[in-house]
């Protein structure tokens, strides 16, 4: 293939013009113009690197540049990613411990960010041949029969990531290979490499493989993989043969004191060049920034859904809080995955009593706090002597974040005049058959004391309509109520607050 030249450009110039043009391309690759014989791509001046090499290089230009390499995982800037980042100029395989929920897969599959965009092999090829240094039989024989005419596919880096959830089952066979039948009854030779049908780990070859919750491979598996971590290369049944493979190991686990399914052998752990231990996000804003970045929030027409800060920061805090608990499994750990499906379940139920009442704008209340009941029950496991406990424990934890979020949120100054103007008031009612505009009505005209609180806790929303404002007083009155300010009553869907006698 002859390469374009610019007016003054020697070919090698139009070399690494194109490869640079061609590896930022998110073109498929058959509307780009690339090598397609093994002359060509040695005329275009292509170099093949080793994996390690490849995110190491590729790593190094997005420190340089200040780029995050991982830009969609949050809260680990300072803990997880400096760890990783030294594991992948060191050129370890990584293995990461942690509780689940911990985003160890979706910091895994993120890997394959750094790697090329595309990546020529051998044509036909089941592993990913490099057309430089081919390592399987089809390969090998291709280029010594065809030489410069080899021809070569292209292959995305998305493609070269292989996965494999470990599990009791799990076979050398799925993750090496094994003799498949089918080309041996076409006439093949047991002793004819053809014969193989090769596993997960030698498909994934010059990629990334990662097994996920690796204890729960049997033991007699992981021996499988010694080889693969240390020498490079894997052995098939009796065939005498050895695949050189360039694959870069991932895997996840929970603790050894949680998971009792099994355990890592020591000679495989010992091969992993790095451990990392992975952690649950630190402090709510982190929460709120996973929550809003996981979160699916429903799309009903004509119906508009705001989720104001103050109770998308409850949401965060229900975990945080029930991680401090001590009526919780915290070696089971409390999922961020409990965050983002109580944010679900609330403005779900706020987007039906929305739809119910037909008002035009859906914003979850305090009282829409009891749909997080379904949500968080299949996620934390309660340790309890009684076991009808469960549900009161789980509405401490949520009673505990509402005044959490209360006390950091309303100023203190704002409490003794709401509370004053109950003295003189009869009540407020609250609750799923309560429209907004009946809040607005109670701000405007019978406590008024409440308008300041309101503001302070509105300050930094860019909604404060009648919605939004009926929120924020679900909040006051609930968190004055956990203060032991208010009294407060629940009939059915309605709750009634009222001066304390």
């Amino acid at each position: 293939m002859t390469l374009p030249t610019k007016a003054g450009e020697s070919r090698a110039g139009a070399s690494t013009r194109f490869l640079a043009a061609f590896r930022g391309s998110n073109v498929e690759p058959a509307a780009v113009t690339h090598p397609t014989t093994l002359g060509q791509l040695r005329a275009s001046g292509w170099e093949s690197v080793p994996v390690k090499e490849e995110l190491r290089r590729n790593a190094i230009v997005r420190i340089r540049a200040g780029e995050p390499l991982f830009p969609e995982v949050l809260g680990f800037e300072n803990t997880v990613l400096p760890q990783l980042e030294n594991a992948l100029l060191a050129g370890h395989d990584v293995i990461f411990l942690g509780e689940r929920g911990q985003a160890k897969t979706r910091l895994i599959r993120s890997l394959t960010g750094l790697l090329d965009e595309w990546m020529p092999i051998v044509a036909g090829s089941e592993i990913n041949d490099d057309p430089w240094n081919p390592v399987s039989r089809h390969a090998i024989d291709l280029v010594a029969e065809r030489g410069d005419d080899t021809p070569l596919d292209w292959v995305h880096r998305d493609a070269r990531y292989g996965e494999k959830l470990a599990t009791p089952d799990t076979s050398i066979a799925d993750l090496i290979g094994e003799v498949d039948p089918i080309r041996v009854a076409e006439g093949r030779y047991l002793s004819d490499e053809l014969t193989l049908h090769y596993g997960l780990v030698p498909r994934t070859n010059r990629g990334i493989f990662a097994i996920n919750e690796l204890p729960d491979l049997a033991e007699r598996i992981q021996v499988g993989l010694l080889n693969v971590l240390e020498e490079r290369d894997v052995q098939v049944r009796g065939y005498k043969i050895r695949l050189p493979l360039d694959v870069v190991m991932f895997a996840s686990a929970n603790p050894e004191d949680y998971t009792n399914r099994g355990r890592i052998i020591t000679p495989l752990k010992d091969r992993f060049g790095s451990q990392i231990r992975t952690h649950y996000p630190l402090d709510a804003e982190v929460e709120m920034d996973i929550v809003e970045q996981e979160a699916t929030v429903p799309t009903v027409a004509d119906l508009t859904v705001v989720v104001p800060d103050f109770m998308a920061r409850v949401v965060a805090m229900i975990s945080q809080e029930a991680r401090r608990s001590p009526h919780l499994n915290q070696r089971s750990g409390v999922s961020v995955r409990l965050s983002v499906t109580n944010l679900e379940a609330v403005v779900a139920n706020a987007v039906r009593r929305a739809l119910r009442s037909e008002e035009t704008v859906a914003v979850p209340r305090v009282s829409d706090l009891d749909a997080v009941a379904a949500s968080m029950s299949g996620k934390v496991e309660v340790e309890s002597l009684d076991e009808d406990r469960d549900a009161e424990i789980l509405q401490r934890i949520v009673a505990s974040a509402v005044l959490s979020v209360f006390r950091e949120q309303v100023p203190g100054g704002t409490h003794r005049a709401i509370v004053e103007a109950f003295d003189e008031h009869e009540g407020v009612s609250t609750g799923e058959d309560v429209g907004s505009a009946a809040y607005a009505v109670l701000v405007a005209e019978e406590i008024p004391a409440l308008q300041p609180a309101i503001d302070a806790l509105l300050a930094d929303e860019d909604d404060a309509g009648p919605a939004v404002v009926a929120s924020a007083v679900e909040l006051i009155l609930e968190g004055l109520h956990l203060s032991k300010r208010l009294n407060k009553h629940t009939a059915g869907p309605r709750t009634r607050y009222q001066a304390r006698t």
